[in-house]
């Protein structure tokens, strides 16, 4: 008996292993994807360890050096290896920081709207009826307001700030996850395992969250990890117009924001935020785009 069921642990690790190796393989076929997951866990270490890789506090202000240019340009000084901001701050310092609250932000977002959106469409693309046409109509709505214009009216209302900015743009990316959600469920109702689950008398909770739940899950990791992407690119947007992270926050976006009137005598204190924000937003689509060739079979190659 002892060896039996050894033997059946063995087979159904073998089981779990498959899939996850033939994920990797379809996955690192990708280059791309591996450049951006790369990149990824550096942006996350980076937020992780930001206390001990930042060479000083990110609002310590040195009147000594306002608008130091970076070290390898001529007045530049290693002390400041990317320069300072027009009050003395370490810009490189400042970077680090901002990875930190860059990746809470996207998150935090996606956390919320995936939460929120998935219940919202399974519950319509189970229960159909009024309460579908009801939440795919409000969807509607949101989806025809240009996204930013309607983060900037929800954030007017609130009141700036980075809880307010978050929860403006979760609302703002909701109708994505709704109607993912809603199409799988859809499409997983239909099928045989659904109707064997109900012909033996499983509830409708059980229904929606042991068996079609967890195979409505693949596009919605698609999602979630390009709806980081966009959750940092609307929360600088947010941001540079005042109404995300209010200063001294070492946000990237809050910190383009400082730097617009310095833009022409210290090119630093625009490019490298900029930058931070370029690499990190590229990186996170570049893995949505590999997540989406690997789960999706019509993409595998």
């Amino acid at each position: 008996m002892s060896a039996m069921h050894s033997t059946a642990v063995i087979q159904n690790q073998a089981k779990v292993e498959k899939p996850i190796k033939e994920f990797w393989r379809y996955f690192r076929a990708n280059r791309g994807a591996v450049f951006g997951l790369c990149i990824v866990l550096f942006v996350v270490a980076v937020a992780v360890f930001a206390p001990w890789l930042a060479p000083y506090p990110p609002n310590l202000t040195d009147n000594t050096v306002f608008l130091s240019p970076p070290a390898w340009q001529m007045g530049g000084s290693s002390a400041h290896w990317l320069g300072t901001d027009a009050i003395g701050r370490d810009l490189l310092s400042r970077l680090i920081f901002g990875a930190r609250l860059s990746l809470v932000i996207g998150l935090a977002v996606v956390v919320i709207s995936v939460i929120v959106g998935t219940v919202l469409g399974l519950l319509a693309g189970y229960v159909r009826g009024i309460f579908e046409i009801a939440v795919m109509r409000m969807m509607d709505i949101i989806l025809t307001l240009p996204s930013l214009l309607l983060a900037i009216v929800i954030v007017a209302i609130l009141g700036p700030g980075l809880m307010n900015a978050m929860l403006a743009v979760a609302i703002v990316v909701l109708p994505h996850y709704v109607r993912i959600t809603r199409a799988a469920v859809i499409a997983e109702t239909s099928r045989d395992y659904v109707t064997a689950a109900r012909m033996t008398g499983a509830s409708h909770w059980r229904l929606m969250i042991s068996e079609i739940l967890p195979n409505c899950m693949a596009p919605l990791i698609v999602q979630a990890s390009l709806g980081i992407s966009t959750a940092i690119l609307d929360a600088a947007a947010l941001g540079f117009l005042g109404l995300g992270a209010q200063p001294p926050s070492p946000e990237w976006g809050t910190m383009l924001a400082d730097a617009r009137e310095f833009v022409l005598r210290a090119w630093w204190v625009v490019t490298f935020p900029g930058l931070a924000i370029l690499v990190t937003v590229l990186a996170f689509n570049l893995l949505g785009d590999g997540l989406r060739d690997a789960f999706d079979p019509k993409l595998k190659r």
